[in-house]
This record gives C-alpha cells, structure tokens and sequence, in this order.
C-alpha cells in the first residue's frame, strides 16, 4: 500500500483582524479617519447643514432686527411759517418727539410752495405748519414711507389733543390704491433680486459649458425678459402699481443683471461657495436694509446708512421715484446699480479662467491623460 504524500498546509489564522488595523495591518489614528472624512461626500455636507442652520438664524435675525420694531432716528421734517407764538411750535415739535420717541430733523422754508417741493424731492416726510390760529396744518407723504406717514398720522392728532392745539392732517402724496401698503415696489425689487442670483446659479449648472461672453449675454436675455413678465404681471396682470413701464422695466432688467453678475463674480472668486456672499450681500443685509418694507429714517441707523449703497436698496429707490416721484429722478440709485455690475463683470472677465464653466476648459480637461 502506497503512503499518501504529506502536505504541509499553512491554514490562515481565523480570528479576523481588528478593526484598529488597515489594510497592511497599521492601526489608523485620528489623522486617517479625517483624511477619510475629507475626502468623502460627508464633509462638504456636514459643512452645509452648518451653514444652512447658521443661515436661517441669520436671516430671521436680520429681517427681525430690521422691520419687527422700527423706530425713527431723525426723520426730516420740513416747516413752513411762523407760529403764533415760539412756544406752539417747540410744544407741538416736543410732543411728536416724546410721541415718535425720537428727534425730528425740522427744516424751515419760507414758503408752503418750498416745502411741497422738498417733498417732491423726497428731502423731508412730512410738512408741518403753525401759523394760522386754527391750529397746525400736518401735511404727510405716504409715496415717501409709508410706515413714517402712518406713524405721523397717528401721532399728531394725539400731540395736538395733549397741548390743546387743533392738528389736521393731509397726505400729499398717497400710495396707489392697489397697493395701499406701499409695499409691492419692494416684492417686485425682492423677485428681481432673487431670481437673477438664482439665474446665474442654474446657468451655472445647466450651461456650465457657456465661455464668458456667452454667460454674459444669457444674463442680459434672462433679466430683460424676467423684468419684462414682473412689470407685466404687476401692472397689466394685477394693477397693483400703475407702473411708467418702460422705465420700470429697465429697472428691473438691471437689478436683475446686477444680481446675476454679483453671483458670477464670486462662482469666479471662490468657486462653490459663491452663494454664501451672495445671499449675505443681497438677502441677508441688503433686502432689509432697502427701505422697501420699512422706510429707511425707522431702521436702525447702521443700516439705513448702507442699505442705499447696496443693489436691493439702490433698485427699491430707483423704482420708488420713478412711480411716485418722475419729475425729480435721483441718479444716485442706477449708479449703484451701475458700478455693482460692472465691477462684477470686470471681476469676471478679468479671472475668467477661474470660472468653473466653459467649453475651452472642458475639452481640455476632456482631452487630458486620465
């Protein structure tokens, strides 16, 4: 009987390694795991939720801290004439400042003429004359702020019960009868805003392949025809707002161009976190700070000192005037509106090769080794 041969197996040991190790049998520290967190998916995810949690208390806060309690700081008021006595006047002025619980800016004009046209002017809110001894004539200018011609018209007649003076109340300029709130130049000025970032965005996305020319052009296309169809839908759709149309058309079309070309100029800048200045400049701090929702003499005073400086400030001033006060056009607006977009563009074209997007970039990396 032939002996079997005898083989010498070598069995592999059956506890299996420890979950310490790696694959060639190091064990892995802190350093490994967060290289692997790093470079996973989970990191920049985990880096959203943060900033989307930090965004909501953000926005919340901005827009509470702006518009939940205005109050006036310095509202310029014009006055007109002589009152019967220094005292009428300086009791009637006092008692809207403890009212209002803040100083009136008082601006004198000789004239009841003078002091309309500073309201013209969009210089002072109200007019207040004390000279005639029927009282005190308190004329407001709902077009100028509506929140500030409220609280006028609430506060006077009270004063004037107080120090036993007759006050009889105006509006000079009231707001249009769709929108007796005065509010719809914000919404309008608020959609351009948003969706000309959120344009660029998806050009961003959905034409990324689109050479800097091009994405320009595009922009210019989708904020004439999405200022077009808001114009339309708010004046001829709903007649909310008696609109000159052509002109607010073009306010729109260049809020929304400006928009769109801030979020290109820091998708330049700083690739996939374009959105997070984007959203600070123009939601965050500009919407509020714009004097559409509230008028800038009641926000607070840091903010309604920038807001005008600001796209969404600049458009709101820009689209009020032109509603409410044509004759006595404000240039200051369209050149912050201006200077936004072509410092933008001129970021833009100047670090184009930056930008994630265009074909040139594509087929290179398309024809790359690997």
């Amino acid at each position: 009987m032939s002996e079997e041969p005898e083989w010498s197996e070598h069995r592999a040991d059956p506890t299996p390694p420890s979950p310490a190790h790696g694959r060639h049998g190091t064990r892995r520290g802190p350093w490994d795991l967060w290289q692997d967190f790093k470079d996973s998916p989970f990191l920049p995810a985990t880096v959203l939720v943060l900033i989307l949690a930090a965004g909501a208390g953000l926005f919340a806060g901005s827009y509470t801290y702006a518009m939940a309690n205005p109050t006036p700081h310095d509202v310029p008021v014009a006055v007109v004439g002589k009152a019967e006595s220094a005292k009428d006047r300086s009791a009637f002025a006092a008692g809207m400042e403890k009212a209002l619980g803040s100083s009136l800016e008082l601006r004198h004009f000789r004239t009841q003429q003078n002091a309309r046209h500073a309201i013209e002017a969009q210089k002072v809110f109200a007019v207040m004359r004390v000279e005639r001894p029927e009282g005190v004539e308190l004329d407001v200018s709902s077009a100028s702020g509506a929140s500030v011609a409220q609280l006028f018209q609430q506060a006077g007649p009270k004063v004037g019960k107080k120090i036993g003076v007759p006050v009889q109340v105006r509006d000079l300029k009231p707001l249009n009868k769709g929108d007796p709130r005065g509010l719809a130049i914000f919404y309008i000025s608020l959609a351009a805003v948003i969706i000309g970032f959120v344009g660029a965005i998806q050009l961003s996305v959905h034409a990324r392949r689109l050479n800097p020319p091009e994405r320009i052009a595009y922009t210019v296309a989708y904020a004439l025809l999405g200022g077009f169809v808001i114009a339309a839908v708010v004046d001829w759709g709903l007649g909310a707002l008696a609109l000159p149309f052509v002109h607010s058309w073009l306010i729109l079309a260049l809020t929304m161009f400006t928009s769109g070309m801030v979020f290109t100029m820091f998708n330049t800048l700083i690739g996939r976190w374009a959105m997070l200045p984007t959203w600070g400049v123009m939601v965050l701090l500009g919407n509020p700070s714009s004097g559409g929702a509230v008028s800038w003499p009641l926000l607070p005073s840091v903010l309604g000192e920038i807001g005008r400086w600001l796209p969404p400030g600049a458009s709101v001033n820009a689209q009020h005037t032109a509603v409410y006060f044509p004759d006595h056009q404000l240039l200051q607006p369209y050149l912050v509106l201006a200077v936004w977009a072509l410092v933008s563009c001129a970021v833009f074209w100047t670090w184009r090769h930056r930008h994630p997007g265009g074909r040139d970039r594509t087929a290179a990396h398309a024809a790359a080794p690997g």
